[in-house]
């Protein structure tokens, strides 16, 4: 049995077309690689910022970053959970989430950005740990989450993708860099 060294980049019948931009967001290569360099490149985008400018909205109603940071982390927990579940050959369909029930009720701005980012890179290392330990053949196994069918990998290239958008949205909106 062959476990994960590389997870190829899933075919556009394995996920719902809403997630198309995600997946195109992520370059060919090592997707293990990329996840675990994009730890690093959040905690450098990030890491320095002072408690006010973690705090900052680019517009009102608009989330502060470090609910971006937090919305990113909720994310990656469900498509985490859902690629555990159809990996494991749970035939379950699993429910959507509302991100934006989410972002609030998970209080980030009462918390440091220090906080929130160490949570985002325990939540990364574990979801690489998970994707990793995988048996090659669950990555073609699909199940359905929002009431859409999608693929383990897809799952696995769809966290990239998501935490790639909103990296750039914190580039281009909020001015980070």
């Amino acid at each position: 049995m062959a476990f994960m060294n590389t997870i190829p980049r899933p075919n556009p019948d394995e996920y719902p077309a809403s997630y198309q931009g995600y997946i195109d967001r992520v370059p060919d290569g090592d997707l293990l690689a990329l996840l675990e360099a994009q730890m690093k490149e959040k905690l450098a985008l990030l890491g320095t910022l002072d408690p006010e400018r973690a705090r900052f909205r680019y517009a009102e109603g608009k989330w502060s970053v470090i609910e971006v940071v937090g919305h990113i982390t909720d994310g990656e927990r469900i498509f985490t959970y859902r690629a555990l579940r159809f990996a494991r050959g749970d035939a379950t369909p699993l429910p959507g989430f509302e991100e934006n029930d989410y972002v609030p009720a998970g209080r980030f701005d009462l918390r440091t950005l220090p906080d929130v980012l160490d949570e985002a890179t325990a939540v990364r290392a574990a979801s690489v740990a998970l994707l990793r330990g995988l048996p090659a053949e669950s990555l073609e196994r699909r199940g359905i989450a929002n009431e859409s069918t999608i693929s383990v990998r897809a799952l696995a290239w769809v966290i990239a993708g998501h935490e790639r958008h909103h990296l750039s949205v914190l580039r281009e909106r909020y001015g980070i860099s």
